[in-house]
């Protein structure tokens, strides 16, 4: 499976519990990869097949059997953010990174740092580089039941068109905070008003390490949570979300156990939601598995080259 054929692929998975899903999250071989190496750190996983493709840019990539470097000519942000940059546009025209956003991602040994280099969205997973995304819960409670408003995604979205999702969720580009990304999310996505949106309260985090085809999928969710009022009715401006339904959270919990409806990474957020809202508890016999999974993503994107 190429890059180029990822999102062409239509892949059914059969979930038979909560568990199944933490487990499809940690699935990865790192002997299909090679380090992505910036500054001497290790920020990344490339693909063989693409790796063995960058050998053509010996001005910006030095190549080897297990590493990709950027060259140390290149020592600046501005330098290798435009030498990446040019030969990421010029693979694109090859096909190798279907979903081209035109928003560009930071590439940082950790979500504080300062970014050693900018990189196209849909080459930053390609290059396994750790991304950073928004999602939040949109929760209603009518006649004392909580429920949650369910997204169904674009069939025009490049990753997971028609899957089921979260109210609002979004990348971080770069250079923009996590609070001010989550009320341009919540406008575009779902018409939340941004003094609503402003209300929402910051509940942890999730993250997962794993191998998807091509791609070493490496990422971190920051989770919201925001009571709505029970009037409220989304509506999406940006043409990304088909429709929107409430769900009672025994519906979402039974969707994500026994079907492939939701979106695989949206899935992880919406465990943890459940276990906060003690829809998923220690009667479970995987409740522990459960938990520890929801960060399953060892810190391997970063760190020192060797």
């Amino acid at each position: 499976m190429t890059l180029r054929s990822r999102y062409a692929r239509d892949e059914q998975r059969h979930f038979m519990s909560l568990l199944d899903r933490i487990r499809y999250s940690q699935r990865r071989d790192a002997g299909g990869f090679r380090r992505f190496v910036v500054a001497g750190l290790r920020l990344g996983w490339v693909a063989h097949g693409l790796a063995d493709r960058l050998r053509g840019f010996p001005a910006v990539f030095a190549v080897s059997d297990d590493v990709v470097r950027v060259v140390d000519a290149l020592d600046g942000f501005e330098s290798r953010s435009s030498a990446v940059g040019d030969a990421v546009l010029r693979l694109r025209e090859e096909g190798w990174f279907p979903g081209w956003r035109n928003e560009a991602f930071a590439v940082a040994p950790d979500f504080h740092a300062a970014p050693l280099l900018r990189i196209e969205r849909s080459a930053a997973r390609a290059f396994g580089i750790r991304c950073y995304c928004v999602q939040l819960n949109g929760m209603v409670r009518r006649e004392g039941e909580l429920q949650a408003w369910i997204a169904r995604r674009s069939l025009s979205k490049p990753v997971g068109p028609g899957k089921l999702d979260q109210i609002v969720g979004g990348g971080m580009p770069i250079g923009v905070g996590l609070r001010d990304n989550l009320i341009k999310e919540c406008a575009e996505e779902a018409s939340i008003p941004a003094a609503l949106a402003r209300q929402a309260r910051p509940v942890g985090a999730v993250a997962y390490l794993r191998q998807d085809g091509a791609i070493c999928d490496d990422e971190v969710l920051f989770n919201y949570d925001l009571p709505l009022p029970p009037d409220f009715t989304p509506v999406n401006t940006d043409g990304e979300v088909a429709g929107f339904e409430l769900w009672p959270l025994a519906r979402v919990k039974a969707a994500l156990a026994d079907t492939d409806e939701f979106l695989f990474d949206v899935a992880l957020s919406l465990i943890d939601f459940l276990i906060r809202q003690g829809i998923v508890d220690s009667s479970d016999p995987d409740y522990i598995e459960i938990c520890e999974g929801l960060w399953s993503a060892p810190r391997a994107a970063a760190g020192s080259a060797a």
